[in-house]
């Protein structure tokens, strides 16, 4: 995980905080190009080298609410 300081990965360490900026970075990474562009966003944060850890950090990172608003519902031609 990260420590906040130091921003690297260390196994010693539980969790990591995110700040509003980063979180809403990775929440656009995922809304517009998917899960796998978001684990990009987090790694240019983050120093998470596990896949299985940036993943699970970047679905619990866009269930969070306020960061990014919601997509705007496409409206339809009458």
């Amino acid at each position: 995980m990260i420590h906040a300081e130091g921003r690297r990965v260390g196994h010693e360490v539980g969790m990591f905080s995110v700040s509003e900026t980063e979180a809403a970075a990775i929440q656009r990474a995922f809304h517009e190009s998917g899960e796998w562009a978001a684990v990009v966003e987090l790694r240019r944060h983050f120093h998470i080298q596990d896949n299985v850890n940036a993943l699970n950090a970047v679905r619990s990172i866009v269930r969070w609410a306020g960061a990014v608003p919601p997509h705007p519902q496409p409206t339809s031609p009458l």
